[in-house]
């Protein structure tokens, strides 16, 4: 089994290489978006064939342990990412999404992922999130540090081009209040706002097609949106982080903008 995928990921990286010649770098108006909202979705990242293999895994990992039979909205499958070639994980890595990602934290090193979340969201469910969440801080890691992180890097794998189609929601610039209210009550104050409740920008929801590439600050308040689409809503998300991010979390949850340079640059240059 190891040996065919090893050929079929190689095959994937060919054509990975012929339909994306060029590296969809940021460019500076992608950089100033993600500096000021918090996010950015840059379209058209992940070849076909990459999307074809992930959404074969993805069909295995149902028919191995399928939701409920009465579930509606969101159902999620978190993988530990083994040493082994695994088509989510090639969404990331054998497509131009990790230069891109690279090119946000520059000169700092992307560390490897360490696991991979498939998302689905089911129709029909008729939600409206009631406000924002932060991620890993509710069940926080062994040491007790809060679980946080540089980037969230989301692939959409079904479009999502209407609002109500399993969207995820954002609250734009909510990063930017996060920091401020963390510069003034202190990191450790970071357990306190799981639900943020300070006053922040009406939300938004995230549009966008199969192969498309979302990035959201580790700061910005997102949610699940509801789903009246007639298609199951698959995302994949990686929860990245820069290196020696965990030595230094203190400082980035103050200065929101600390690793992520080059979007700092592009937002000076613009004013």
């Amino acid at each position: 089994m190891r040996q065919a995928w090893q050929i079929v990921r190689r095959a994937l990286q060919a054509l990975s290489c012929r339909e994306s010649p060029v590296m969809p770098l940021l460019s500076d108006d992608q950089l100033r978006t993600f500096a000021e909202r918090g996010s950015v979705v840059i379209p058209d990242v992940i070849p076909q064939p990459l999307i074809k293999a992930a959404m074969q895994r993805i069909d295995q990992l149902i028919e191995r342990s399928p939701p409920p039979a009465d579930r509606h909205g969101f159902h999620f499958y978190w993988e530990a990412i083994e040493a082994d070639p695994d088509p989510l994980v090639a969404l990331l890595q054998d497509s131009p999404a990790w230069e891109t990602i690279k090119s946000l934290i520059a000169p700092l090193v992307l560390a490897e992922p360490e696991q991979v979340q498939v998302s689905l969201n089911i129709p029909v469910w008729n939600h409206r999130p009631g406000g924002p969440h932060i991620d890993g801080l509710t069940i926080p890691e062994p040491s007790g540090r809060p679980g946080t992180f540089t980037v969230l890097a989301g692939i959409f794998l079904t479009d999502q081009t209407a609002t109500d189609m399993g969207n995820l929601w954002v609250w734009p610039g909510s990063h930017h209040i996060a920091a401020a209210y963390l510069r003034e009550h202190g990191p450790d104050a970071l357990f306190d706002i799981v639900h943020p409740t300070y006053p922040m920008a009406s939300p938004e929801q995230v549009l966008g097609r199969a192969g498309d590439l979302f990035l959201g600050h580790y700061l910005l308040g997102h949610n699940m949106g509801g789903n009246m689409s007639a298609v199951i809503r698959r995302v994949v998300y990686f929860r990245l982080r820069a290196e020696d991010h965990r030595k230094r979390w203190q400082a980035c949850v103050q200065d929101p903008l600390l690793e992520f340079e080059p979007a700092r640059i592009a937002l000076d240059r613009a004013r």
